[in-house]
């Protein structure tokens, strides 16, 4: 097949890594088993690492980056689809090192895409992206190990990104009390919106690092930060209390001790969302269109852009400048 469309292409040059907007052809995809035409993607921080040339993310350049796509089948030589599905495809190796949904069209294994569920536009579910259901499984984990609303406040740190915006809206959403953690002075009231019953400052979340054990708050935990904030967030759980950890904002290392786990009886959970079973990831978004669906999803919201005026957002979410969820206009 052959047919041209428009793409966001990230090239090393003599200047660095710089990244336009092409021409390109249906043709020059990867082999895969459906051919996807996308309308929507979004912006996640590993988005921007690819696009920037990042090491540990892209391998081989010129590259089109976008973990990230919902649009309509066109074709498919493999798998449960047909021409005229609506369908998501995250994480596995989209917009890593297989051209991504920062292009008009994607080609994929047929066991890297779900099915749109019923009650959810393509619009709806790049606005929660990688990152909405990356929080889904954190809260997901949290509640699978008996975490009820009743048994106390629970924290979510870098609640400003994409992650822990939606975790908060999602806890909220189920009748849980949520401190929000972030450095954003000027997210308290963004967060409170989302339905944060308090924000807590970063300094406050670092504070006693020297201690090995500090005074049990927390009934559960989701964090995206890693580095010393988690390790303070293990700290301060309450007896036989969890956290789900699912990201690295801050730093990848842990300077603790296992005190929290010996004499308190925690549990520090990971959560993934990239090589996930297909199954278990379709009955997420099916959760998250029905029972966890968000009732003011705009207010996650940062800004909604078209490929063309993307790139900008890249060195911002990279510098921890974008509060909320970018959403991209892939087609025309």
């Amino acid at each position: 097949m052959s047919q041209e469309f428009r793409a966001l292409r990230s090239e090393k040059t003599e200047q660095g890594f710089s990244t336009s907007l092409v021409d390109t052809d249906v043709s020059a995809l990867p082999a895969g088993d459906v051919l996807i035409q996308v309308q929507w993607s979004s912006l996640n921080y590993k988005d921007a690492l690819s696009a920037c040339g990042k090491p540990g993310v892209t391998r081989q350049y010129p590259h089109t980056p976008g973990i990230d796509a919902a649009g309509v089948v066109v074709s498919a030589s493999d798998g449960p689809w047909k021409a005229g599905d609506r369908v998501i495809v995250t994480g596995y190796d989209l917009g890593m090192n297989t051209s991504g949904g920062y292009g008009q069209f994607i080609r994929v294994p047929a066991d890297w895409v779900v099915a749109l569920p019923q009650g959810m536009d393509l619009r709806y579910a790049m606005l929660l992206g990688t990152a909405g259901l990356t929080a889904a499984l954190c809260v997901e984990s949290l509640l699978d190990t008996g975490l009820s609303p009743d048994q106390g406040e629970v924290l979510v740190t870098g609640a400003s990104g994409g992650v822990g915006a939606v975790a908060v809206a999602l806890l909220a959403k189920l009748g849980f009390t949520v401190i929000a953690g972030s450095g954003k002075a000027d997210a308290v009231d963004w967060l409170k919106a989302l339905g944060a019953a308090d924000v807590i400052g970063r300094e406050a979340l670092s504070a006693g690092t020297e201690k090995p054990l500090l005074k049990p708050r927390w009934a559960g935990v989701i964090d995206s930060v890693g580095g010393d904030i988690l390790v303070n967030a293990l700290k301060t759980l309450k007896y036989g209390a969890s956290a789900a950890c699912c990201g690295m904002a801050g730093s990848a290392q842990m300077n603790g001790t296992v005190f929290p786990f010996i004499l308190r009886g925690i549990n520090l959970l990971g959560v993934d969302s990239v090589e996930l079973p297909l199954d278990i990831k379709q009955q997420v978004w099916d959760v998250l269109a029905d029972e966890w669906r968000l009732e003011q999803p705009e207010r996650l919201l940062a800004a909604e852009v078209s490929l063309a005026e993307l790139p900008v957002w890249f060195p911002r979410i990279l510098a921890g400048a974008v509060r909320g969820r970018v959403l991209v206009r892939v087609a025309d």
